[in-house]
């Protein structure tokens, strides 16, 4: 086994948590041991040992959440439209709680890549994690060599103890990194089967939902999802998950609408704009972000408030409709800032 055994003095020495990345010196198992022994530690999380402070880290359960202030811009150079209409329509901050409600085959996977590269390219600083939940094993191998960060995986022909330990883990590496002051993001494919995946694995209360689903099961993911915060003593935990819907499965119906009134953005993804081949297949009607004056400075506010006033007559024939003419829109402009001057010069 690769593992390596840290003692418990160790442990209590440094003040180690679930979720900590230690560096440090190894020896090989004498007669009788199974694992590595830690001989030295060096670094925790990166950082020297003097400097984590171990002993007066912060607990992240007792830090002050306040709503996401500062934006994420994901829009990059060149002809991608989906970012583009995210920092529009359903802008990201750094703490956000973000949904992206999604129907099979409407291009959620992509968005959560395009997402990622957003992330990568204009917020370096920020820790970006990717957790693969129930996946397709080739999809775990597309997102490793697209994403350069941390992606914990386990695909759905993996036990489902398995699933939750790998999103439990991840989130608490996340954890730790945010009680030293770090911006964290995490994008989850798909916390839908992150519940079903708990459904199984959690002791039954003997209670039932309608669709199947044991009360009990949805309290883990919640924690998990719910950990997501803007943190007024600096640092950031970021989450932006997939939640799947008209799949025909009722329990999947009923995992929806527990998380609908959580998170504090949300993203749908619709079916009709899918099969007519526009991509990204936005509701741009449905989606938005709360407090998204927070996020936007004065001038740019005026501006999506007039959009959203544009969108809401042309939405009148439906949502297609709208999300089709702001596609045309977008394309002609090659950045959001000229797109928004052009629409002041029609308004």
């Amino acid at each position: 086994s690769g593992d390596v055994y840290i003692s418990q003095s160790q442990i209590r020495r440094f003040n180690l948590r679930n979720g900590d990345t230690v560096t440090g010196q190894v020896r090989p198992p004498k007669e009788g041991e199974r694992y590595f022994g830690l001989v030295r530690v060096e670094l925790i999380n990166g950082m020297e040992t003097d400097q984590v402070q171990s002993r007066y880290r912060p607990t992240f359960e007792h830090m002050t959440p306040i709503f996401p202030e500062k934006q994420v811009i994901l829009e990059t150079e060149g002809a991608e439209l989906s970012t583009r209409m995210v920092d529009l329509f359903a802008p990201i901050g750094l703490g956000q709680r973000g949904l992206i409600v999604s129907p099979p085959k409407a291009g959620k996977t992509t968005m959560l890549k395009q997402i990622a590269h957003g992330v990568q390219k204009n917020t370096p600083n920020a820790t970006l994690m990717v957790a693969l939940i129930g996946e397709r094993p080739e999809e775990v191998t597309d997102m490793r060599r697209a994403v350069d960060g941390d992606v914990f995986a386990s695909t759905f022909d993996e036990s489902v103890e398995e699933q939750c330990r790998v999103a439990e883990l991840c989130l608490e590496k996340a954890k730790r990194l945010v009680e030293m002051g770090q911006d964290v993001i995490i994008l989850l494919d798909s916390i839908t089967r992150l519940t079903r995946a708990y459904n199984l694995a959690v002791p039954t209360s003997g209670r039932t939902l309608s669709g199947g689903i044991d009360p009990a099961a949805l309290y883990p993911p919640k924690k998990f999802f719910g950990g997501a915060r803007n943190i007024e003593e600096g640092g950031s935990l970021t989450i932006i998950a997939t939640c799947l819907v008209d799949t025909g499965s009722r329990m999947d119906e009923v995992i929806y609408e527990e998380f609908k009134g959580t998170g504090n953005m949300e993203l749908h993804l619709d079916r009709k704009l899918a099969e007519r081949r526009y991509f990204p297949a936005i509701d741009i009607v449905r989606s938005g972000t709360r407090r998204e004056e927070l996020l936007f400075g004065e001038e740019t506010l005026k501006q999506i408030v007039l959009l959203r006033r544009m969108i809401s007559l042309i939405a009148n024939d439906g949502s297609v409709n709208a999300t089709e003419r702001v596609l045309e829109r977008l394309a002609k402009s090659d950045n959001n800032e000229e797109f928004l001057a052009n629409l002041n010069k029609d308004a």
